[in-house]
């Protein structure tokens, strides 16, 4: 149901007379969103530019023929230069393009740009090129030793969408300092799709030439070293362009080298590629499960049942629009829920009567399991929501959506019933914020993007393409819930995507796109105290990785600013997020589930 993957926006490739610039174009269209084309006729110096005006025509032609797919496109002016490089980096510098492609050939890249001004340039990454039409993509091997370039070359690579995909990594026999590697490495152990490979030798130029022997694309680094001129390709890449059967791409990325980048810190930025892929392949739009019998053949051909239980806190406002909506459209119209609950937070107003005056089952959740104490929160009420729902899988929604309609639930359910390897499942939307009777677009998620997001980015930079990590509309199946900790209060969203992750990786999280979501925003010292309480949560979910017990030490009461007659004083507020065990370490549980 998702879009192929396209680990590059925009390449450029040059194209010149005969069959000159196909390769590469073959390759940017594997990898980029977007192929631009520039017409390149170099002329010797000394003669007159007039010369080159038939091989012109000729270049014209040829991109006019290569332009067809609408992906491709080109610039309508032919370089006619002595040094077609200069006008070039004018055209990359006015396009931007991610990727610059050019092709090799005996010791030379074509359209008469010079290796060394081609690696020179920090305007674009840079790809050289050398093959033979067609370009085959069916075996492809990464080889890296770590450093600024092998992310680049990973990148790349991945883009080829090969059959077979494996990365080689090579050590100096007798070196101590394998650094460079490391943030690589750790990016290569969560793609399975990926065998990774290790050689230690004494020449490693030799070593990829054998191994290229196997294989129809070679991708390689240009050789960086701190001591060696930018502009050299490196003795282990010419190697391999001369001498390989097969084709090979060097890449030199337009990052500077510096010291840091041959320490411990090298590699941090392959960790995008991880995440751009899971962005690529693990969102989808709701629309995409519009229609309802395809998800009940789904449904039924897996054997699965679903629930859906609904928090709720004195919503009698909207719960019966609520209910209703999606009890017509995914109940009575089409069984795709098998039950819906309302788990109740002890309102004061008449949410649990309007509920039951629509046929579903309403729990109290501090009336729910009360050997184990009393705890508010909406954490508490969702742990104890899988205690009470019999469903395979477990959906969840707010209820106080204000523009309620069923893609609300059945987008969240849709990648379970379709992908049997994702576990979980979290929506997104736009969130205009309602203050009063006016609507202020995307003024909503504040917490997201102050708090959570960025705890995420540094803590968790495998979650970091989660677009809202606290949204209330999210599903999972029963067997990954029941192994959760539950956080009781505002940490919740954030403890299970972590939990989930955690336990099953990043491939098993999924997120959907629902449109808009109109509800009423809280205030300012309402989202003071859930950030405080997500806060304590990453660092509860930080404790197993790092520090035991850090949170032990840290603060749990929040001194709240409050402004009355005319001055401000402080109160003190106790915003402790506790948490629960897995449901499944309960004999009431296992008992009423008979796990």
């Amino acid at each position: 149901m998702n879009a192929r993957l396209r680990i590059i926006k925009t390449a450029l490739v040059p194209i010149g007379t005969g069959e000159t610039g196909e390769i590469a174009l073959a390759l940017a269209q594997a990898i980029a969103e977007e192929v631009i084309l520039v017409g390149v006729v170099p002329i010797s110096a000394g003669e007159s530019l007039s010369a080159g005006a038939q091989a012109a025509g000729q270049v014209r032609k040829r991109l006019l023929a290569l332009s067809s797919p609408a992906s491709v496109r080109f610039k309508s002016t032919v370089i006619v230069s002595e040094r077609p490089w200069e006008d070039l980096k004018a055209i990359i510098a006015q396009e931007k393009p991610d990727l610059f492609i050019i092709e090799w050939k005996n010791g030379h890249t074509t359209c008469g740009i010079p290796v060394s001004d081609a690696l020179s340039t920090t305007l674009c990454d840079i790809v050289i090129v050398r093959g033979a039409i067609p370009v085959k993509f069916e075996r492809a091997l990464i080889t890296v030793r770590g450093g600024p370039h092998a992310e680049l070359a990973f990148q790349i690579g991945m883009g080829l969408h090969s059959k077979r995909l494996d990365v080689l990594h090579l050590a100096l026999t007798g070196a101590v300092n394998d650094a460079p590697f490391k943030g690589l490495k750790h990016i290569l152990r969560q793609m399975p799709e990926v065998k990774l490979r290790s050689i230690v030798t004494d020449d490693i130029a030799q070593s990829i030439f054998e191994e290229s022997k196997r294989y129809d694309i070679v991708v390689m680094g240009a050789t960086a070293s701190k001591n060696m001129d930018i502009s050299s390709i490196g003795p282990v890449a010419e190697k391999q362009l001369r001498e390989s059967p097969s084709t090979v791409m060097v890449v030199k990325t337009r990052r500077p080298i510096s010291e840091a980048m041959f320490d411990e810190s090298a590699g941090a930025q392959a960790i995008s590629i991880l995440v751009d892929k899971w962005f690529a392949e693990n969102t989808y739009n709701a629309d995409e499960f519009s229609d309802l019998n395809q998800l009940m053949a789904l449904k039924e051909k897996h054997g699965a049942t679903i629930s859906l239980a609904l928090p709720a806190l004195n919503e009698e406002e909207t719960v019966g629009t609520v209910i209703a909506t999606i009890k017509k459209a995914l109940m009575d119209d089409v069984p795709l829920l098998d039950e819906i609950v309302l788990i109740d937070s002890d309102s004061t107003d008449r949410t649990r009567e309007i509920a039951e005056d629509l046929g579903v089952p309403v729990y109290v959740h501090q009336q729910l399991l009360p050997e184990l104490g009393v705890r508010h929160g909406k954490g508490e009420a969702l742990w104890k929501s899988v205690f009470v729902t019999k469903g395979d899988i477990i959906a969840w929604i707010d209820t106080d959506i204000v523009n309620i309609q069923p893609h609300f639930v059945y987008g969240i359910i849709g990648p379970l019933l379709l992908n049997q390897t994702i576990q979980f499942v979290k929506g997104f939307y736009r969130r205009p914020l309602k203050v009063g009777d006016k609507v202020q677009a995307g003024g909503g998620g504040r917490v997201t993007e102050l708090t959570a997001r960025p705890l995420l980015n540094l803590f968790y930079p495998e979650l970091s393409g989660v677009i809202q990590p606290l949204s209330g509309e999210y599903a999972g199946r029963r067997g990954a819930l029941e192994q959760a900790t539950f956080f009781s209060g505002y940490g919740v969203e954030t403890g299970l995507l972590i939990d989930v992750f955690e336990r099953y990786g990043l491939r098993a999280i999924a997120q959907v796109d629902l449109l808009e979501r109109i509800h009423h925003n809280q205030g300012l010292e309402a989202l003071s105290k859930m950030s405080f309480a997500i806060i304590q949560t990453v660092l509860r979910k930080l404790e197993a990785r790092y520090v035991p017990a850090i949170i032990e030490d840290v603060n749990k009461t929040m001194k709240l600013i409050r402004y009355a007659n005319g001055g401000y004083f402080l109160d003190v507020e106790e915003v402790a997020e506790l948490s629960r065990p897995p449901m499944a370490s309960l004999p009431a549980y296992m008992e009423r589930h008979k796990r």
